[in-house]
């Protein structure tokens, strides 16, 4: 059985604030940026608060169900306060990504798709962050972190694990 999970007034003002960017009935082209802002506070989308969302903006749940699971950017689990999502398309390929990803995995002891020991990060590997221009390039939350090397990867976790 599914825990009951209930928006709360913050969340619907802010959601609210989306919907009403669309035309009257038209409510679940607010989607995405409700499922942003439920992620933003929950760190992930748990079944029950896809449930809300759907409800919330009167569309079937399994309509949300399909836009959390098609977007990189939604995650469906607990995973570490920060998300290493690193490009791996070919702009990013041709430019050594793998080297980046392998030295993450390296420094972290950890594989695409896992949470450090720590709690304070998940690796993950996408597709295209569209930034081919500053390749290879990672996302850390909102952020993008381009040009990337094996030394800037090595200050970013250290800044990251003193702030911790």
């Amino acid at each position: 059985m599914i825990e009951p999970y209930e928006l709360n007034s913050t969340l619907k003002k802010e959601i609210d604030h989306w919907v009403n960017k669309f035309p009257s009935g038209k409510q679940a082209s607010a989607v995405i940026p409700a499922l942003t802002l439920v992620q933003d506070q929950e760190g992930y989308l748990s079944e029950a608060a896809m449930n809300a969302v759907a409800d919330y903006l009167e569309m079937p749940h399994i309509a949300v169900y399909e836009v959390a699971t098609f977007y990189t950017m939604f995650r469906l689990e607990p995973s570490g306060k920060h998300q290493l999502e690193v490009c791996t398309n070919i702009s990013c390929m041709l430019r050594g990504c793998k080297e980046i990803v392998d030295h993450i995995e390296y420094k972290l002891d950890i594989k695409p798709n896992q949470t450090s020991k720590n709690g304070l990060f998940t690796l993950r590997s996408v597709e295209c962050l569209g930034s081919c221009g500053t390749a290879p390039v990672m996302k850390l939350g909102r952020d993008y972190i381009e040009n990337l090397t094996v030394e800037k990867i090595d200050t970013l976790l250290r800044e990251l694990e003193a702030k911790a």
